[in-house]
């Protein structure tokens, strides 16, 4: 068991819609709408969400949805719960919450994609994309991930 190892496990629920999918059809990403999607914590979760920000700890988000969450969370100062999100992450950013990511591999042009690039920067993001094409890895939602660190 995980917990064995001193690795905490905590859940976080954002109700995905279509635009999770959707292709970025503006030139220019920053001119991207973003849908929102709600989305909620336990008071317990954002209780030990605080407590590990204040105390640097390591966090990896499983799922680009979690990221989201946690990101909004930070930005809000853990002020609230629940609520919807809009936030498109694109680079620039400074992740505030997430120190690693266990992810699909997305479409190209999609928020997920730019979402992943922003963490570990373009290059190794298209790096990695290559290996995987060029070992038959299965592409979206129900594929193969990679580990980010």
């Amino acid at each position: 068991e995980i917990s064995k190892h001193g690795i905490e496990i905590l859940e976080v629920t954002l109700h995905v819609g279509i635009g999770t999918f959707s292709s970025i059809e503006v030139e220019d990403i920053r001119q991207h709408k973003m849908h929102a999607e709600f989305f909620s914590v336990s008071t317990q979760t954002l209780e030990q969400l605080k407590k590990f920000w204040k105390n640097k700890k390591k966090i990896v988000c499983i799922g680009t949805t979690s990221v989201r969450v946690l990101e909004t969370l930070a930005q809000k100062n853990f002020k609230v719960r629940s609520g919807w999100t809009d936030i498109f992450i694109h680079e620039p950013y400074e992740f505030m919450m997430m120190d690693g990511l266990l992810t699909n591999f997305h479409l190209p042009k999609s928020t997920l994609m730019i979402l992943v690039s922003a963490f570990c920067g373009r290059d190794f993001l298209l790096s990695a994309y290559s290996q995987a094409i060029d070992h038959n890895y299965r592409f979206f939602s129900y594929g193969d991930c990679m580990l980010i660190l």
